[in-house]
C-alpha cells in the first residue's frame, strides 16, 4: 500500500482585531481547579468546571529567563506598543517569535499543568522520524488495548492494514489515541515510547514536562507547561512531515477492508477550530497548526503557529476559565493579534532556549527533572519551519516543504550543530 496523497484545505477569512486597552494595567481571572481524578479524554468537548480557583506556585523554572519564572503576566511595553488584552482567562500562556525565539509576553509560562493532547506534539516530534511513512502495518487487538475510557479515536480497527502515513493523519487530525497506541507499538511499545519522549523533552530543555502516557490522556503527575509546549512545537515544526500533518485540515482515512470489495474510506477533519472554522470560530488567517487538546484535568489547551506578512508567531494557551471549548481558540487568536501588533514594540521577557545538543550552557534554574536520561532523541536542528499563509477563499493546496520558511535562530548568536534537515 502506498502512502496516501493528502491536501491542506485552508479556509481563510479576515479576523477583526480585538479591542486592546490603552493603559498597561489589566486583570487576569484564574480558572478553576481541575478535578482530582482522570476522566475521559476528548479534544472537541468542554470540560465541566470544578469549584476552587488555584494560584500559580511562587517559584517556577527560570529556563529562558528570570521573568518567565515569576507568577502573573510578564510584558515590557515600549512606546507605541499595544497593551495586553483585558479578556484573557488562560491559567498559563505565552507569545513567542517563531524565528528568533524571543518571548514577547507570557503569563505563568513555567506553571506545570496537565497538557491533554497537546502532548501528542512531543510524541510526534519523538517518534515520527523513526518510522517510514509508507510502511504498512497490520493492527493487532493488543495494540489497541490500554487506552483510557472515552479516549478520542480516529477509528483504527484490528486486523486491518494501515500505512504509517494513515496513522499520523489520525494522530494530527482526530487526535486519535488508537493511532498513537499503534504507532507506539511499532516504536517498541508504550513503555519505551514514554521513555523516548521523556529523553527528548530533556534534550529540548522542556524540563517542566513529565510523560506518563504518549497520548496525553489524564494521568497523575503527567504535566507540561506553556513554555515547554512552545519549545516542543518549534522543534516539531522543523520537520517537513510534522508541519505538513499539522497543517492538514481534512483528509481521507481508510475504512474496513471487506473480502472481494474495494476498501472504502471516510473523511476526517482536524479538531483545530482555528484551522477549520468549526463550532462558530472564524478560521484564523495565516494559521498553520499545531495541536489542541481537552480533558477534565487539563481543561482546554492549544499551541498554534501563524504568519502575517514576514512575522511568524507561536502561541500556547492552557486552561482558560471562560466557559466552552471555544475560549482557548478565541484567546489564542487574541494573543496572535496582539503579538503581530507588538513585534518590534516590546522588549522580550525571555527566550526559547536551544536544545542541549546545540548549547550546553546554563539557562537559569530548571524545575526538578523526573528523568536523568538526557540523550538526544531525534532533534533536527537548524531551521526550515514551514508555515502556511492564509489563502483567501476555499482553496486546496499541497504543502510541499513550505513555500515560506521560518529559520529557527538561536539567541545571542548561538548556533545548533548540524544543518537544516528539511
Amino acid at each position: 500500500m502506498s502512502a496516501k496523497k493528502t491536501a491542506l484545505t485552508v479556509l481563510s477569512t479576515a479576523l477583526l482585531l480585538p479591542a486592546l486597552v490603552a493603559a498597561p494595567a489589566y486583570a487576569v481571572t484564574p480558572p478553576p481547579t481541575p478535578g482530582p481524578t482522570a476522566t475521559p479524554s476528548s479534544d472537541d468537548k468542554g470540560a465541566k468546571p470544578p469549584a476552587k480557583a488555584p494560584v500559580p506556585p511562587p517559584k517556577m523554572s527560570t529556563v529562558g529567563g528570570n521573568l518567565l519564572g515569576q507568577p502573573g503576566p510578564q510584558v515590557n511595553l515600549m512606546p507605541g506598543a499595544p497593551a495586553l488584552p483585558t479578556n484573557l482567562t488562560g491559567r498559563s500562556w505565552i507569545v513567542a517569535d517563531a524565528e528568533t525565539g524571543e518571548v514577547l509576553a507570557a503569563q505563568n509560562a513555567h506553571w506545570r499543568l496537565p497538557p491533554a493532547s497537546t502532548l501528542k506534539m512531543l510524541f510526534a516530534d519523538t517518534v515520527l522520524p523513526t518510522l517510514p511513512k509508507d510502511q504498512v502495518h497490520k493492527v493487532s487487538q493488543q495494540e489497541l488495548s490500554g487506552m483510557g475510557a472515552g479516549s478520542s479515536l480516529v477509528g483504527v480497527k484490528e486486523d486491518q492494514e494501515y500505512t504509517v502515513h494513515d496513522l499520523w493523519l489520525g494522530v494530527f487530525l482526530r487526535s486519535g489515541n488508537d493511532a498513537v497506541h499503534v504507532l507506539s507499538a511499532m516504536n517498541g511499545g508504550v513503555e519505551k515510547t514514554v521513555k523516548d519522549m521523556q529523553a527528548h523533552a530533556e534534550e529540548l530543555q522542556a524540563l517542566d514536562t513529565h510523560v506518563i502516557s504518549p497520548d496525553g490522556y489524564d494521568a497523575p503527575d503527567q504535566v507540561s507547561s506553556a513554555y515547554d509546549l512552545t519549545l516542543i512545537a518549534r522543534s516539531g515544526l522543523q520537520k517537513k512531515d510534522f508541519r505538513e500533518y499539522a497543517a492538514t485540515a481534512s483528509a481521507k482515512f481508510p475504512g474496513e477492508q471487506r473480502p472481494g470489495q474495494p476498501r472504502d474510506s471516510f473523511e476526517i477533519q482536524n479538531t483545530n477550530r482555528l484551522m477549520t472554522g468549526a463550532g462558530g470560530i472564524s478560521p484564523y488567517k495565516g494559521i498553520a497548526g499545531v495541536k489542541n487538546g481537552n480533558t477534565t484535568m487539563a481543561g482546554s489547551t492549544f499551541t498554534g503557529v501563524a504568519q502575517r506578512g514576514d512575522k511568524k508567531l507561536v502561541v500556547t494557551v492552557m486552561n482558560p476559565s471562560a466557559g466552552g471549548v471555544n475560549s482557548v481558540y478565541e484567546e489564542t487568536a487574541t494573543l496572535f493579534d496582539w503579538g503581530f501588533a507588538a513585534v518590534g514594540k516590546v522588549k522580550p521577557v525571555g527566550e526559547l532556549v536551544p536544545p542541549k545538543s546545540a548549547d550546553t550552557s546554563s539557562h537559569g534554574s530548571p524545575a526538578q527533572s523526573h528523568e536523568n536520561n538526557t540523550a538526544a532523541a531525534g532533534e533536527e536542528g537548524g531551521g526550515g519551519l514551514g508555515t502556511a499563509l492564509g489563502i483567501a477563499g476555499a482553496v486546496v493546496a499541497v504543502l510541499a516543504g513550505g513555500a515560506f520558511l521560518v529559520n529557527r535562530r538561536w539567541p545571542r548568536g548561538r548556533q545548533p550543530r548540524g544543518g537544516d534537515p528539511s
